[in-house]
């Protein structure tokens, strides 16, 4: 059993900056895969950065250049969100897989002027 808790959202205003941060209840070294989605109203929960246990990462087309993900080195998994669009708002949910898929319950972020 994993738990994920994220923070770091909020209400920012175009070209702004935020740190999302997801802890793990345990340590994160043996998760194939540690990855942040987001899910605007009425649309569906969309993959936005990925970070693999060796480092590799990867990015959805729409932050690249402006999102990165990261990790340290023992149960927490960051998104810096730099130059921040009003198409970003969203609720951004923390993802891994260790044996089964595991969420977290998610942070608003809100771009708005």
């Amino acid at each position: 059993q994993v738990r994920l808790v994220e923070s770091g959202g909020g209400f920012v205003q175009p070209g702004g900056s935020l740190k999302l941060s997801c802890t793990a209840s345990r340590s994160i070294f043996s998760f194939t895969v540690m990855a942040w989605y987001r899910q605007a109203p009425g649309k569906q929960r969309d993959l936005v950065a990925s970070i693999r246990a060796g480092g590799q990462t990867d990015y959805s087309d729409s932050v690249k250049g402006r999102f990165t993900i990261s990790r340290d080195a023992r149960n927490t998994v960051y998104l810096q969100m730099n130059d921040l669009k009003p198409e970003d708002t969203a609720v951004y949910y923390c993802y891994t897989k260790a044996g089964y898929d595991y969420w977290g319950q998610g942070t608003q972020v809100t771009v708005s002027s």
